[in-house]
């Protein structure tokens, strides 16, 4: 397998409910990982950030994907997606070829960037954002898949 001494980066979104208001806080924990793909010309690295953000619900928050080599691009578009996971289920399309909405994705999802920089913005973030999310880039010519 291509993947060696990976370690999975988790965004896990909770919803904290003040008792003292109606007000919704949503808070973003996400571990900042590394993630090291074997290949012939080294090594793939892909970081994805920041640590922890807490917005409230209505707010917008972005997370961003770093690889150390660019991602595969053809007349498509560049090969960029993000994923999201519930707590119990398989993780489940957001994002393709950087900025594409899945079909059952809302508006309130964008993609963006280009190369070796990816940002995932969800404006007006809900309590059914909570959970975890994933980027998953393609490299060329090592045809390595990366998904942190």
């Amino acid at each position: 397998t291509v993947l060696q001494d990976a370690t999975l980066l988790t965004v896990i979104i909770s919803c904290i409910f003040s008792l003292d208001s109606a007000t919704t806080f949503i808070t973003i924990f996400i571990s900042v990982v590394f993630l090291c793909v074997q290949e012939s010309s080294g090594q793939i690295t892909v970081t994805q950030g920041p640590s922890v953000r807490s917005v409230l619900q209505g707010q917008t928050v972005t997370v961003s994907c770093k690889t150390s080599s660019p991602v595969y691009s053809d007349s498509n578009g560049e090969r960029m997606a993000w994923y999201h996971q519930k707590s119990e289920g398989a993780p489940r399309l957001v994002i393709y070829l950087v900025n594409k909405l899945n079909s059952r994705t809302t508006s309130r999802f964008s993609g963006s960037g280009s190369g070796t920089d990816f940002t995932l913005t969800i404006t007006g973030v809900q309590a059914e954002d909570a959970g975890d999310y994933y980027c998953h880039s393609f490299h060329y010519p090592s045809s390595n898949h990366v998904f942190t």
